[in-house]
Formats: structure tokens, sequence, C-alpha cells
């Protein structure tokens, strides 16, 4: 496997992109669609693994059909930089966090949430976040609908 300046070649893209559409593909299928033996596909992956190009393996959870219908972006302000270790502690404990991405702009950090309704989405903001020392304020938008979201989306190709 070429990894030039850690850059994929066209069969570990042609892979990970077959693993995104069917990734309980045994590995002789998925070898089939990149040319591959099925030794040389459990080779690459446990490579990709290796290299953290694979973080790991779950399923898709449809989070309204589980009973988290109510998704939200929640903005986050830290009073200090000091704060930001007990946050990131808190934003790694709170299983309704989905995703904490530190950001540019007039916030700190945006944080895409799901919650079962919104007096849950009130105690997370309310109680928790806010009760974190050094959030200083926070800003939320609730969605109303999703047109496209796509965590499962293969790879684009290189320009």
């Amino acid at each position: 496997m070429a990894y030039k300046n850690n850059i994929l070649d066209e069969t570990d893209l042609r892979l990970l992109n077959v693993l995104w559409n069917s990734g309980r593909a045994t590995l002789a299928e998925m070898g089939k669609d990149c040319g591959l033996s099925a030794p040389g596909v459990a080779d690459r992956l446990r490579r990709l693994e290796r290299n953290g190009v694979i973080l790991g393996y779950a399923p898709r959870i449809d989070l309204a059909a589980a009973g988290f219908g109510l998704t939200a972006f929640v903005e986050v302000t830290l009073g200090h930089p000091s704060f930001r270790e007990a946050f990131l502690d808190l934003a790694a404990s709170l299983p309704e966090i989905r995703e904490c991405h530190h950001v540019t702009g007039n916030s700190d950090y945006l944080l895409k949430v799901a919650c079962s309704g919104t007096t849950h989405l009130e105690e997370l903001i309310s109680e928790r976040l806010k009760g974190c020392p050094g959030v200083a304020a926070t800003r939320t938008s609730v969605v109303l609908s999703t047109p496209r979201d796509r965590p499962d989306a293969p790879l684009p190709d290189r320009p």
C-alpha cells in the first residue's frame, strides 16, 4: 500500500467506498469490487486502521426511531481558555453531544446534539452545559428538517 505524504491510493479509496456502501460485505465480496483477494482486503483494512484512516466500525442509527428526534446545534462560548479542558471533558461524557467542533467566529465550540424533545434539550443546555464552569454563553438553533445528511457518503474524487 503506497502512502505518499499520507495520501491514499486509488485502491484504498475504492475499498473505503465499498466499505461505506456495503459495510457488512465479506472480505471476498469487497475484494471483487476492488480487484483484491480477501487476504489483500484484510491487509489493507488493517493498515488503514493502523494508520488512523478507519477509526472504527459502528451501525448507522436512525436517532428519531430510537427516540431522539430533536436535533439542535448549540454554540458555546467559554469565558476563558483555561476552562477548555473542563468543557471538553463534559462534552466527551454527554451522549447527547453527537459532534463537538472547535470553531472560529463569535463562539468557541459548535455542538450537534440529539435529544428526545424540548424538555430534554432545555435540561441539557440549562443544567449541564451552562452548569459547566467557564461556559459564558450558549446559542441554540433547533433543526426543523434535514434535506441532506450524508455521514455515510463515499469520499469524493480528488481534483
